[in-house]
C-alpha cells in the first residue's frame, strides 16, 4: 500500500485492483467507520467537512471512485463494477461492518451494495440519490461531450473547458510529461451516468438497515419519489435541506448536522 500525505487531517493510500489504482482518504481516527462515496465529477476529498464534523465518533473513510480523482481510469463504468470495487475496499480495510453514505452515484452504489451485501451495512445515508432515475433517456451529461480530458498546458486546458471551467479550474492534475488533465474523462462520465440509470426500487427496498435520505429542496429527486423511498423502505427516515443536488457542499453545515443526529440513533 503507497501512502502519501494528503491535508492536514487525512492520509491518501492505495489498493490495486487487476492492476488498476484504487485511491482513497482516511481520515483516521478511532472512531466507527464509515465509508463516503462521491458522485460523478467529483473526489473523495470533497467529504473534509463532513469528516472533521463527525470526529471523533467517526472515522470517516472516501475513496476515488473508478476514473476519478487520484484513481485509474477503468476498462467500464458498469454497476457491478463498481460495487466490486468498495468490496475490494472493505476488504483491503479489514471492515466487515460499517455504515456506507453516498451522493448521487455514490448513493446508488451505496444501497446497492448494501442490497447485496447486508452483513456489511449497518446503516445508510443516501444524499440525492434516486430510486429511479434516467428512465426518459435523457442524460443531464451531454456538455461533457464537448470537453477535453488534457491540453498541453494549463492554460489550454482552462481555455478549452470553455463555459465549464469553474467548475473544474481548481481540481486539474498535472501529468508526469507536463501536460494537464481533467480528474476524469469526460466520455467516460457520460457512459458511466447511463448505466447508473434505471429502475431501483428492488435495491432500495431490499434491505431494512436504518436509513436517512438526505435531499434538497431544489435537488434532483421528485418529492412524489422522496415520499415512496421513505414510505416503501422500512427503517428510512428523510431530511430536507435548503440546497441544490450537491447538497453536502452547497449545504455543508446543515447537511453535517442532519447526518450526525441520524447516526446518534444508530
Amino acid at each position: 500500500m503507497s501512502e502519501i500525505a494528503a491535508n492536514d487531517t487525512a492520509t491518501r493510500a492505495e489498493l490495486v485492483i487487476d492492476g488498476r489504482r484504487l485511491s482513497y482518504l482516511d481520515f483516521g481516527g478511532t472512531g466507527r467507520p464509515l465509508v463516503a462515496l462521491h458522485g460523478h465529477l467529483s473526489e473523495g476529498a470533497t467529504f473534509a467537512h463532513l469528516a472533521r464534523a463527525l470526529s471523533p465518533e467517526w472515522r470517516l473513510i472516501a475513496p476515488d471512485q473508478r476514473g476519478q480523482g487520484e484513481s485509474d481510469r477503468a476498462a467500464d463504468y458498469s454497476r457491478e463494477g463498481y460495487l466490486a470495487d468498495l468490496q475490494a475496499l472493505l476488504d483491503h480495510l479489514e471492515l466487515d461492518r460499517i455504515v456506507l453514505l453516498g451522493h448521487s452515484l455514490g448513493a446508488v452504489n451505496a444501497y446497492q451494495f448494501a442490497a447485496r451485501h447486508p452483513e456489511r451495512v449497518s446503516a445508510l445515508v443516501n444524499a440525492e440519490g434516486p430510486a429511479a432515475l434516467g428512465l426518459d433517456g435523457a442524460n443531464p451529461f451531454g456538455f461533457l461531450l464537448n470537453l477535453p480530458y488534457r491540453a498541453p498546458t494549463r492554460d489550454a486546458l482552462v481555455a478549452g473547458l470553455g463555459p465549464a471551467a469553474p467548475y473544474f479550474s481548481d481540481r486539474l492534475r498535472e501529468n508526469a510529461d507536463g501536460t494537464w488533465r481533467l480528474p476524469f474523462h469526460p466520455q467516460e462520465m457520460y457512459q458511466s451516468e447511463e448505466q447508473v440509470h434505471g429502475d431501483h426500487w428492488d435495491d432500495w427496498t431490499a434491505t431494512a438497515c436504518p436509513a436517512l435520505l438526505a435531499h434538497g429542496t431544489k435537488g434532483v429527486i421528485p418529492p412524489e419519489q422522496v415520499r415512496a423511498m421513505v414510505e416503501r423502505r422500512a427503517g428510512t427516515v428523510s431530511a430536507e435541506l435548503d440546497a441544490d443536488h450537491l447538497i453536502y457542499t452547497t449545504a455543508p453545515n446543515a447537511f453535517a448536522a442532519a447526518v450526525r443526529a441520524f447516526l446518534t440513533t444508530i
